[in-house]
């Protein structure tokens, strides 16, 4: 009966994406914020906690690969055994990560972390049939609305690292251009889904890119997939057969950097941005750098409070400043004053001066952005229904976005001049 039930309620709730944090119905939710007030428990020795981990994908998807040594750094620096992680790999967003889920409470894990936006709507059933065991949802976006308490979100602000990344492949470009091998400042982008973490990621680093080359303009092509090696290689060779001369990525493989490296190989003068994980070695010539996520800061501070007996944040989220976020090696191919672009941009990050989402360096039909609702109530996008009845938030603030504010999962999902989805449906 509860898988029936699982699979009826999962069907509800399909948001077929893979990867995204919770809002709070009452106050903007603080996502660094400690507890929501709940008593304090006993803890766990380190020795004694048990931890699950599913996945959507395996060690050979980057992103999935990022989450494993991520929950494995963690362990180590809190003293956890390796031998007290258990991982169920290839998980579909489907019955199955519910079955995965309980199949871990039932052998004895304390908290169970998933990986995929699409497995958050099983996990939260397989919470409720077990509430004394933690369901951590990566990247969800349900927890702080879905009033389910042992049900959690993490995610980094991604979009930090996708603006400094971005500007690496700024400097580039305006190299390109005062060498005179590009006139048009022609940038492409494979993104998995046309959703709000993808667009946020997207347009943080098409601004990147502008604070370099202010007249740099960018087309999406979209894969509808988060793992796809083929259609991510076919969606960056029509993208440089458009013309465009650096390709970004929100994707997990290696497929866009590899179609650029071999495009080099065969006379095309285009450069690679990639994402989760350093590119260089399969484009060692094309890979300028990667945006990355550092998921050990995550999870060593949610399990810190399994340890602590104290109370896990709902929706929690952080960033460059705590090290959650950053980028990999920078190529050989960089522009020369490359890394003191990085320099300064990280260091305006941190310190709050620069602004990622700064609504006077973007504009929509137009005319400036100088008001903008985020809606916290989760919509199944299939039906149109609401799942989870949230607050409505005023996002532009002093002047900016305030992205991963009223929730840590990304809602930057506004389409600004310069950007063209090639495919959005």
């Amino acid at each position: 009966m509860k898988k029936l039930l699982a699979l009826l309620l999962a069907l509800v709730m399909s948001l077929s994406l893979a990867a995204c944090g919770g809002s709070d119905e009452e106050t903007p939710s603080d996502t660094t914020d400690e507890g929501s007030g709940a008593e304090e428990t006993a803890g766990i020795a380190a020795e004694d906690l048990q931890i699950g981990l599913i996945c959507i994908h395996d060690e050979n998807s980057g992103y999935d690969l990022a989450h494993i040594d991520g929950l494995r750094g963690a362990c180590e620096a809190l003293g956890i055994g390796e031998n007290q992680i258990t991982m169920r790999i290839n998980i579909p967003e489907s019955q199955e990560c519910y079955d995965a889920a309980t199949q871990l409470a039932d052998a004895g894990c304390d908290i169970i972390f998933s990986d995929s936006y699409g497995h958050q709507s099983y996990m939260a059933l397989a919470a409720q049939d077990y509430p004394d065991v933690t369901f951590v949802a990566c990247t969800g976006d349900q927890a702080a609305v879905a009033g389910i308490p042992n049900l959690k979100n993490i995610f980094p602000y991604t979009y930090e690292s996708r603006y400094v990344s971005g500007v690496v492949a700024g400097v580039k470009l305006k190299e390109m251009m005062d060498n005179g091998e590009v006139t048009d400042p022609y940038i492409g982008y494979v993104g998995a889904y046309p959703y709000a973490e993808v667009v946020c990621g997207y347009t943080a680093f098409l601004l990147g890119i502008q604070s370099q080359v202010p007249e740099a303009h960018m087309d999406v092509q979209y894969t509808n997939s988060w793992y796809d090696l083929t259609a991510e290689a076919e969606a960056a060779n029509a993208l440089m057969a458009r013309g465009c001369v650096i390709i970004g990525q929100h994707a997990d493989s290696t497929g866009a950097p590899s179609a650029v490296q071999s495009a080099r190989e065969a006379g095309t003068n285009a450069y690679s941005v990639g994402y989760n994980i350093d590119m260089l070695s399969v484009a060692p010539e094309a890979a300028l750098t990667s945006a990355q996520n550092n998921w050990s800061v995550l999870y060593q501070a949610t399990l810190q409070h399994m340890l602590d007996g104290t109370e896990i944040p709902a929706d929690y989220a952080t960033g460059h400043a705590d090290g959650a976020v950053m980028i990999s090696t920078l190529g050989d191919s960089c522009a020369e004053g490359t890394q003191e672009a990085v320099d300064a941009a990280w260091a305006g990050i941190d310190d709050g001066s620069l602004k990622v989402f700064d609504t006077s360096k973007f504009t929509v039909g137009g005319a400036p952005v100088e008001s903008y609702t985020f809606n916290s109530s989760i919509v199944d996008f299939t039906t149109g229904n609401t799942i989870y009845e949230g607050q409505e938030y005023e996002t532009i603030v002093d002047g900016a976005f305030q992205e991963s504010v009223f929730r840590a999962a990304p809602y930057f999902d506004i389409r600004i001049d310069g950007i063209t989805e090639l495919n959005p449906s």
